[in-house]
């Protein structure tokens, strides 16, 4: 059994042939299949680690004089520490995937000047690129949408968005380390 998820819930909730559907309690009929609960040493790890990578970009961002924590990489230090697993959550996606993002929100951002339009098609095209390249990583989408929205100079935002990624990923491999039990990222680097 995993260290990293709490006991099974009690049998009599759950979704079990052997229980009439009209005993079965209301509440496990709508939770479906939702993932069991993390133990509370994993979470408070996961979390942890989260929020330190985060604000060791806020640091870095302070030092520069630029800000290095955008949204997308918020959600990328979710899915690196709390699901490292997923394939969205391997080194693969979370850097090609942001990098791929960037290529489309200033490729895209030429031709749409900054409208909703335009950043809505370059999370599309974001999407089509990662899905190709077998990069999967939502947040990347999004990153495509800030530079559109946002136009920040390629020149400083791709160079930081780059160490930002690589930063998030090995705090998550050194943070998978670190607690005994704890799921081993990355599932792959390549």
């Amino acid at each position: 059994m995993s260290t990293d998820t709490a006991p099974p819930p009690d049998p009599a909730l759950a979704d079990s042939p052997t229980v009439p559907p009209a005993r079965r309690a209301p509440l496990a009929r709508l939770a479906g299949r939702a993932p069991a609960r993390p133990a509370p040493a994993a979470a408070a790890h996961n979390v942890s680690a989260a929020t330190a990578a985060l604000l060791a970009l806020v640091g870095i961002g302070a030092v520069l004089h630029e800000p290095v924590l955008i949204p997308p990489l918020a959600a990328s230090a979710a899915l690196v520490h709390c699901a490292p697993a997923l394939p969205l959550a391997q080194p693969r996606s979370v850097i090609i995937g942001h990098m791929l993002g960037a290529a489309a929100g200033y490729a895209v951002a030429v031709a749409g000047h900054g409208n909703a339009w335009a950043a809505a098609l370059a999370a599309g095209v974001t999407l089509a690129l990662t899905t190709l390249a077998r990069t999967p990583h939502s947040p990347a989408c999004a990153t495509a949408v800030i530079i559109v929205l946002q136009s920040p100079s390629p020149g400083r935002f791709v160079p930081l968005l780059f160490g930002a990624t690589v930063l998030l990923v090995l705090t998550a491999y050194a943070a998978s380390r670190v607690r005994r039990g704890a799921a081993r990222y990355p599932a792959y680097w390549w």
